[in-house]
């Protein structure tokens, strides 16, 4: 069965595809697609944003289409930077200034204002644009300064109590394990598997 991932995040298609390694499917991205149309993330939610990613392409090209959306929720800043998290630091921020302005941000503050939670929401279109959602979560808290190579985005400040390390610390196979897209990409598997070949 091909999927296609929408996203043009490079690091996004490689941890998907990492995750569903064993699944059978045979995964595209929007590079297999030249002039796809580009998706505006206007979306209040999360789940907004996912579904709209992943209908755009599915009707665009009559394929099954697998998107996400992505929020970091921190107790200190009432749940943001949520579906903003992405842009952050600005709207053409990459993940390094998002990183310094949350820590910037967070400077000073007590254990429980540095709580957080990373919610990841995927979407699976058919071609005829049926969407089925699932969510995947991860609890941790912000920690003083960034550590790690591994990942992307605010994976160097988001530290996993129960793993001591922060997402960027773990191993790529910790990580495709415990993360919240992992656990979102394990709550909709069952709908892929379903896919009539």
């Amino acid at each position: 069965m091909k999927i296609l991932l929408a996203t043009n995040n490079r690091h996004k298609v490689s941890e998907i595809a990492a995750i569903l390694s064993d699944e059978g499917l045979e995964l595209l991205s929007l590079d297999d697609f030249p002039g796809s149309k580009p998706v505006v993330e206007d979306g209040r939610t999360l789940t907004e944003n996912a579904v709209k990613k992943a209908v755009t392409p599915a009707l665009e090209h009559g394929v099954w289409a697998l998107a996400d959306d992505t929020g970091l929720e921190v107790a200190g800043l009432a749940g943001g930077p949520g579906v903003h998290s992405a842009r952050y630091a600005g709207p053409e921020c990459d993940f390094a200034a998002n990183c310094r302005k949350l820590l910037e941000t967070l400077r000073g503050r007590g254990s429980s204002e540095r709580k957080a939670v990373f919610r990841c929401v995927v979407a699976l279109s058919s071609p005829q644009g049926v969407v089925r959602v699932a969510e995947g979560r991860l609890e941790g808290e912000i920690c003083e300064a960034g550590s790690g190579d591994n990942g992307f985005g605010y994976d160097p400040v988001f530290y996993i109590p129960s793993a001591k390390k922060t997402l960027a610390e773990l191993s790529v196979s910790e990580k495709n394990r415990l993360s919240h897209r992992a656990r979102a990409l394990q709550a909709i598997l069952p709908v892929l598997k379903g896919i009539p070949a």
